[in-house]
């Protein structure tokens, strides 16, 4: 499965088996954590066999069942967290879609287990992502119109829409997509998002997936 595969197949899940992530796979998560956290300075965590977190009164509230591992997003306080969170956060999540594991991004609807995982002085933890064998594999959520997310137009480039069809596929909380990219007149990108739940974690996860679909050899950010 590639990249825009995982995209296109990758939706939230609630509902997990009890059932193993294999070492091998763990093995693979993990160099991917590694890569992450050192290129982006953050301090995200496999957290394996941990019923905890997912087993109380808000994880009824946000209609959990069974997840036992999950990565734990943890990074150094500060405006940029949560945008880095979602950009690192989503590499995850599609490779977990690759590995043939089920994912749901977390903002609130969890327990803190201290014991299960490391926050350092001056760190906090944005979020938490589900991770595990699903009993579903989720269904698509409708999206907006491009019209809505950019300023495409009849003569846009094809790179531009191929990124902005990406962000499209782009999970969002409570499916909000706040996000929108601009192509400006000197061939750059300007990507922004309006205010709301958990809005710059998920201009994070968009601009990841734009930057997937349109090529990164084909535009400068603004």
């Amino acid at each position: 499965m590639d990249i825009m595969e995982a995209m296109r197949q990758r939706h939230s899940v609630r509902s997990y088996r009890e059932i193993a992530i294999p070492q091998e796979v763990r093995g693979q998560l993990r160099a991917k954590i590694t890569e992450a956290n050192r290129e982006s300075g953050l301090h995200v965590q496999l957290v394996c066999d941990e019923p905890k977190a997912f087993s109380g009164m808000r994880a009824r509230y946000g209609k959990f069942t069974g997840p036992n591992n999950y990565f734990a997003m943890v990074g150094p306080k500060g405006p940029a967290l949560d945008e880095t969170v979602g950009y690192e956060g989503e590499k995850l999540v599609l490779l977990a879609q690759q590995l043939g594991l089920n994912t749901c991004w977390v903002g609130m609807t969890f327990t803190k287990v201290p014991s299960a995982f490391e926050v350092a002085h001056g760190e906090k933890l944005a979020c938490v992502i589900a991770l595990g064998y699903g009993n579903t594999d989720g269904v698509a959520h409708k999206s907006k119109p491009l019209a809505e997310l950019c300023n495409a137009g009849a003569d846009t480039l094809e790179w531009f829409l191929a990124g902005m069809r990406a962000a499209q596929l782009a999970p969002t909380a409570v499916n909000q997509q706040k996000f929108r990219f601009d192509l400006l007149s000197d061939g750059r990108v300007r990507a922004t998002t309006a205010a709301g739940f958990f809005a710059n974690m998920d201009l994070g996860i968009a601009k990841l997936h734009f930057e997937l679909g349109a090529g990164t050899q084909n535009f400068n950010w603004a």
